[in-house]
């Protein structure tokens, strides 16, 4: 006999993302224990966990009416990851950034800014993913991203992603609210938005910092 979890789309949907939150906690646990025992090296593991960290906050965003607590859907399921837990609900940056912020806390090019660059970046494209694409959904994660971006001196006033997010936000701020993006329109500022990071990615001083 065949036993169903879910009676319609809604509650499947909801199955789905529990198993996906579950995947990345498990995830984040095992990355942490890798690094820990020097089995991954530090640029390996903060570009792992830096995704594993954007991919947690949208999906937890997302989750925030049926998931109020992290602490206790990881109790409910019986998982033991205190470290996965400590990374992505209490710091929220990979511990290279951590210990990168700490020993320089005053240099120019600042590690947690550039951590939150790249979650922005994450964040806003795996935005475009879940199909959200209202105006007032849009506006704010580019707003934010805009916003890093013109924290980083490193960073030319004509960086390639400077340029575009202004364009961007320039045009939603054109549109109502509740207005969505076309189709075209979505995977042009996907594509913007992974071009942006990629030259972004380029444009980091070897260090990392």
């Amino acid at each position: 006999m065949e036993v169903k979890l879910w009676n319609d789309k809604r509650e499947r949907e909801m199955y789905e993302n529990f198993a996906e939150l579950y995947a990345i906690i498990k995830a984040t646990e095992k990355l942490e224990k890798a690094y820990v025992r020097d089995i991954i090296n530090s640029s390996d593991y903060e570009t792992e966990c830096q995704k594993l960290i954007a991919h947690f906050k949208t999906l937890a965003s997302a989750l925030k009416d049926t998931v109020p607590s992290i602490e206790r859907f990881a109790d409910t399921y019986k998982m033991d990851c205190p470290a996965a837990i400590n990374r992505l609900v209490t710091s929220g940056v990979p511990a290279t950034v951590e210990h990168r912020a700490s020993a320089a806390a005053t240099a120019t090019t600042s590690a947690a800014t550039v951590a939150e660059c790249v979650q922005n970046f994450i964040t806003a494209m795996d935005s475009l993913k879940l199909n959200m694409v209202a105006v007032d959904q849009v506006h704010p994660l580019l707003s934010d991203l805009s916003a890093s971006l013109n924290k980083l001196s490193i960073l030319p006033p004509d960086f390639e992603g400077k340029t575009k997010m202004r364009e961007w936000i320039s045009r939603l701020s054109k549109m109502g609210a509740s207005d969505e993006l076309t189709e075209q329109q979505s995977r042009q500022l996907h594509f913007d938005l992974e071009s942006s990071y990629n030259s972004f990615m380029a444009a980091l001083p070897s260090s990392g910092t």
